[in-house]
């Protein structure tokens, strides 16, 4: 990856923030803002991620997250990187270091990802 691409994704990753909303005991939905793009039917948030917590016991926990980004520009071929960067980003905040399961949808740039620790 060139520089230039780098300091982009660098930027776009260090100033996005989401905003939470309580969906369950057992599950939490974010609006994720990313700086430059948004959702083009309602100019807001950019995407979603929706964390949904499986509990086993009292210690083990396992975790499946759904990303959905709704600008049509993060779904174009060439912006992969910039995709799984905020992706990878928004694991790394939102959920940390506890075993998951990704799916983010993205148009033709979607993935399923497995995060173990």
């Amino acid at each position: 990856m060139n520089p230039k691409e780098l300091k982009k994704i660098m930027t776009v990753t260090e100033r996005m923030s989401f905003t939470k909303n309580f969906r369950s005991a057992t599950a939490e939905e974010w609006f994720v803002f990313i700086p430059g793009f948004n959702d083009p039917g309602t100019g807001g948030a950019a995407g979603k991620a929706i964390v949904h917590y499986n509990l086993y016991g009292n210690k083990d926990m396992f975790i499946n997250t759904t990303v959905i980004l709704d600008d049509p520009v993060l779904f174009e071929e060439e912006n992969f990187q910039l995709v799984y960067s905020i992706c990878d980003e928004l694991i790394n905040r939102l959920v940390g270091y506890a075993d998951t399961l990704l799916s983010v949808h993205a148009g033709s740039n979607s993935y399923n990802a497995e995060y173990k620790r």
